[in-house]
């Protein structure tokens, strides 16, 4: 514990933005990180709890007192020691992570929590500027193959901790870049994409062989699913190839609103848009990619994904940006004693929302209105819970209107066409089955096949995706060797 009463002495000091109207000219970062002695001062509010919440919070249990009292104490190799022994990509979740060891911070019972992602995001920075993140090469090769189907955060994890096991790993993207929803669904101004390009050279380094461009198994023909793969193998020649196969691929199949005047041109899934956008921020030339420009755009759904769409359409120069949640608006503060140390129930405004966003809560949409196949309008309803059903407010019906909507409803499952073609059973959910225990975890029932992230949970935080890419590593290890050395 660095200083024995910082929790009494220091306020929590946020990480800063830049102005907004300079912010939306541009698709790159613009927070602004901690300073070192606000980062030491944040340390110093850490209590070194006897039972530190936080670490249970945090879903790949970051040691986080540990690594705060030493950012107190301006140590900052040993603290990004500390954090580098969990999490494999601390870059990533200190910018896009929503912080639930903060919600568990026992601080935050009647206070406000230690700014643990800020300093987790000051850390893995000064790692890089100081040369102290290199690759870590197995000293002995097993001379097994594993296969890594899906390079979103879970198959990043999974195949860098699999190579660092002496494994010869080749890891799969049907697209023609790693990153899977980090690539082309986190927008550039969240989080730039050379956090991905420098941990893909680190793990080429490593050992790793990277196969972008080949699609495992087969998409159905009418799916909206991002694909620019060039090659297919089927999963059986997969399976022949490789000692063992871990799926590690995104809650792909996204969340549809099937109500009349669906078919309209000008209803797109978040997922068609925020793709495209990304590929523009790459150099890649983009053949009617969707815009915003001078348009009334709407995303139904009020979660990060929407959030993203709003940012984004800001960005294009949108005439207004409106977001829908069918949920009823949450109070500004969440009832500590009842939810703490969980995540908690509260209104949450991003950056994205303070740069230009209406936002409507207790909404339906009826139907969609369109002019010549075109989308114009949404028929909406204004909606109340009672005894947990949704029951439409009479005489609340209202047109509104729109040139682009934008669907951000989250997603169902992983695309099922994939599943089916390992033949992997499935939960009640449409997730690949594959327990979590000890031992024998995230096997499928297929032998030889494992499936970690949101393939096996579904949809989920990209510190979830790290958490089970690192565990699925251990259990292929285990089956692979007998026994494993990796951290679990």
């Amino acid at each position: 514990m660095g200083k024995v009463t910082g929790f009494m002495e220091y306020e929590r000091v946020e990480e800063g933005y830049k102005p907004a109207p300079e912010r939306v000219k541009h698709y790159k970062e613009f927070v602004i990180g901690l300073s070192d002695e606000q980062a030491k001062v944040q340390g110093a509010r850490c209590m070194d709890c006897g039972t530190p919440f936080c670490n249970s919070g945090c879903p790949v249990n970051n040691i986080i007192p540990d690594f705060n009292d030493l950012v107190y104490r301006q140590d900052w190799a040993n603290a990004w020691a500390v954090l580098d022994s969990t999490n494999n990509f601390p870059e990533f979740t200190g910018r896009i992570c929503p912080a639930p060891c903060e919600a568990a911070c026992t601080l935050n019972v009647n206070d406000d929590a230690v700014g643990i992602k800020s300093i987790e995001h000051a850390i893995i920075d000064r790692a890089w500027e100081h040369g102290w993140v290199k690759p870590r090469v197995a000293r002995i090769r097993t001379g097994k193959k594993v296969a890594v189907v899906g390079s979103g955060p879970a198959g990043m994890a999974a195949a860098q901790q699999l190579a660092r096991a002496g494994h010869d790993v080749t890891l799969f993207e049907k697209n023609d870049r790693v990153g899977g929803l980090l690539r082309y669904g986190i927008p550039d101004f969240k989080m730039e994409k050379s956090h991905i390009d420098r941990r893909v050279e680190q793990m080429k380094a490593e050992g790793v062989t990277i196969r972008t461009g080949v699609m495992i198994g087969k998409l159905p023909k009418d799916s909206k699913v991002t694909n620019w793969a060039k090659d297919t193998i089927a999963p059986e020649q997969l399976q022949k190839d490789f000692d063992a196969v871990l799926l590690a691929g995104g809650a792909e199949q996204s969340r549809d609103l099937p109500a009349p005047g669906r078919e309209l041109d000008g209803i797109h899934f978040a997922m068609e848009f925020l793709p495209q956008q990304n590929k523009v921020n790459a150099g890649d030339k983009v053949k009617g990619q969707l815009r915003a420009d001078g348009k009334h755009v709407i995303v139904i759904g009020g979660g990060d994904t929407g959030s993203d769409c709003v940012g984004t359409s800001n960005r294009h120069g949108a005439a207004s940006v409106t977001q829908f949640e069918l949920m009823p608006q949450p109070p500004e503060e969440e009832n500590r004693p009842l939810t703490w140390p969980y995540w908690p129930y509260k209104m949450r405004t991003s950056s994205s929302h303070e740069e230009g966003c209406e936002r409507e809560f207790a909404i339906a949409t009826k139907e969609f209105i369109g002019e010549k196949g075109k989308i114009t309008a949404l028929k909406t309803v204004r909606v109340e819970w009672k005894d947990g059903k949704m029951v439409e407010v009479p005489g609340s019906e209202q047109v509104l209107k729109a040139d682009l909507v934008l669907l951000a409803m989250g997603f169902v499952s992983p695309v099922q066409s994939i599943l089916e073609g390992f033949g992997i059973d499935k939960d009640a959910r449409g997730n690949a089955k594959a327990t979590t225990d000890f031992t024998g975890g995230y096997a499928t029932s297929v032998p030889n096949v494992f499936a970690a992230g949101d393939m096996r949970r579904g949809q989920s935080l990209v510190v979830w995706a790290i958490r089970e890419g690192r565990q699925a590593a251990r259990s292929v290890d285990e089956f692979l060797m007998g026994f494993s050395d990796l951290p679990r």
